[in-house]
């Protein structure tokens, strides 16, 4: 039997939890321009399986593959690294920002 290799992990920031069970995680990396030599920041958006809906917008994750769990998603959450979702959070009524 042969063995399985270890699952990519990814870790990036949520940007969206609008979706039931799915988040969207914007994964960042800088990468050294081929003919420039200039470092340039590239990002990719990731749907994310989060069966217990527990990641919040801004926080920091982290993604694992996995097998494909529907059109758009092939990876789960592992953790959540940092909470950030305070900093997206609207004033409540009375309060002053």
């Amino acid at each position: 039997m042969e063995q399985r290799r270890p699952a990519k992990t990814r870790v990036g920031e949520v940007t969206s939890t609008k979706m039931s069970k799915t988040i969207t995680v914007k994964v960042a990396r800088k990468v050294v321009h081929p003919t420039y030599g200039r470092i340039i920041n590239r990002s990719v958006k990731l749907h994310v399986h989060d069966e217990k809906a527990e990641a919040q917008l801004g926080d920091v994750v982290r993604v694992a593959e996995t097998r494909p769990l529907s059109k758009t998603k092939r990876y789960r959450l592992v953790e959540i690294i940092q909470r950030g979702g305070e900093k997206y959070m609207l004033p409540s009524i009375g309060e002053t920002a």
